[in-house]
């Protein structure tokens, strides 16, 4: 345990900053699983909804440095081109 008190008071910061995380990449996962289920089901309209949502958790988790630029456009890539194979 940290005994000054700037030290302190980083460790009381990760540790919120580290759960707000953990809380975004889980509504990021949780939007990616929508729009998987709405491509599998095969309803276009729900997986339109869901794959415009999923792109902006994506962009989101970028600009929050949560997720790697390029695999967010990767992730991107597939999701676009699963919706163009539906319809």
């Amino acid at each position: 345990m940290p005994n000054i008190k700037s030290a302190k008071k980083r460790v009381k910061v990760t540790a919120a900053k580290t759960m707000q995380n953990k809380m975004f990449r889980t509504q990021l996962k949780t939007e990616m699983k929508k729009y998987e289920a709405a491509v599998a089901a095969g309803d276009i309209a729900l997986a339109q909804e869901t794959y415009k949502a999923a792109v902006k958790k994506l962009d989101m988790a970028v600009s929050r440095n949560i997720m790697h630029k390029n695999a967010a456009a990767r992730k991107k890539s597939q999701f676009t081109k699963k919706l163009n194979a539906m319809g």
